[in-house]
């Protein structure tokens, strides 16, 4: 509903949801151009909303890559993704983990107590490998007060592979050929990026249930007879 509520406020978004709507791609990259400075903050506000309304990222990277050339979307991509993960950095530092926690369940438990331990490691595959909402990443280490500079470069270093990827499928959309080499680099990539989605959750949802069992196995046992015991 949110999002929704966005696409009705603002009217230059509203008009390239109408474009897209209709499969009017190339209306859409010209309208965008028309829009100057005006089209850069559009998708850059896309880009920064993305820590509150969670959508697939990839949509704003590949029409940076549509509109304004591979070196110009990427440059946009890289810098505005960084810049929302810091905002989604500075939310979950300011909002803490209660209320993170409410709200996102479990898996935020998990994810911040995996971060404590791990941290750097979770950090880049966390984005090479996004298993995660974007901004949860960036709430995670905000939380646990992990160290700006290192939430920063695993951000960029992480996420730029699949940046790449897209942002070139997105620049090469009117023109792709079957015969491009890095046409085909770029899709292999991305199922890649996909098969270690799939086999990273897998090992994921095996060390959350080995931890549960852990913890149900320190966990003290009252004697029989005792309020509570069994029997």
């Amino acid at each position: 509903m949110l999002g929704l509520a966005v696409i009705a406020a603002v009217p230059q978004l509203r008009h390239c949801v109408g474009l897209v709507a209709h499969g009017e791609f190339t209306a859409l990259r010209n309208y965008v151009q028309s829009l100057g400075a005006g089209g850069l903050a559009l998708l850059l506000g896309l880009m920064l909303l993305h820590a509150i309304i969670f959508y697939p990222s990839e949509i704003v990277t590949t029409t940076a890559g549509y509109v304004y050339g591979f070196w110009g979307g990427l440059a946009l991509a890289v810098g505005g993704w960084l810049v929302a993960a810091l905002l989604s950095y500075a939310l979950g530092r300011a909002v803490g983990r209660p209320l993170l926690r409410r709200l996102l369940g479990r898996r935020f438990d998990w994810l911040t107590t995996t971060m404590e331990r791990g941290g750097r490691s979770l950090l880049l595959s966390g984005r090479l490998i996004p298993i995660f909402p974007f901004a949860i990443v960036g709430y995670a280490a905000g939380a646990t007060q992990t160290s700006v500079w290192r939430f920063s470069w695993t951000t960029v270093v992480g996420y730029l592979p699949l940046t790449i990827a897209v942002t070139y499928l997105g620049s090469q959309a009117q023109t792709l050929s079957t015969t491009n080499p890095l046409l085909w680099a770029a899709v292999a990539l991305l199922l890649a990026l996909l098969l270690g989605e799939r086999v990273f959750s897998r090992r994921m949802a095996r060390t959350r249930t080995r931890q549960g069992r852990d913890r149900r196995d320190r966990e003290p046992r009252r004697p029989l007879g005792e309020p509570g015991a069994d029997g």
